[in-house]
């Protein structure tokens, strides 16, 4: 077992990135993505993951929210304890006020220029 343990220590990772917000805050996002993920989020902006008549808007709004799912690891708003529970990230991100949602939006758009140009921003 220490083996495996050893081997999973050696394996080369993504740093992540802190971004500073107003008010003390901090969110923190992966520097990877799968293969995989990467193409669900293209299936998802393109709108392909909707059902058939949902708007364009609800694509833009279900990629920012899929991002978000995806790379955040932690969020620490005005200088709280930090998020890092998925089930807890994701429940703050929806009571978000729109100034939060607004910041969070341009740091994953900044995130995804930097690290995953191909990908495009919602």
């Amino acid at each position: 077992m220490a083996r495996r343990r050893q081997r999973n220590q050696d394996k080369l990772r993504a740093p992540d990135v802190a971004y500073e917000g107003p008010d003390e805050s901090t969110l923190v996002l992966r520097g990877a993505m799968t293969p995989k993920t990467r193409a669900a989020y293209q299936e998802v902006h393109s709108g392909a993951a909707l059902a058939p008549g949902a708007a364009r808007e609800d694509a833009w709004q279900r990629s920012v929210e899929f991002l978000f799912e995806r790379l955040t690891i932690s969020w620490s708003v005005a200088g709280t304890e930090p998020l890092t529970r998925q089930k807890d990230l994701l429940a703050r991100f929806r009571f978000a006020t729109i100034e939060e949602r607004q910041w969070i939006r341009e740091q994953l758009r900044a995130h995804l220029a930097e690290h995953f140009p191909e990908l495009p921003a919602p």
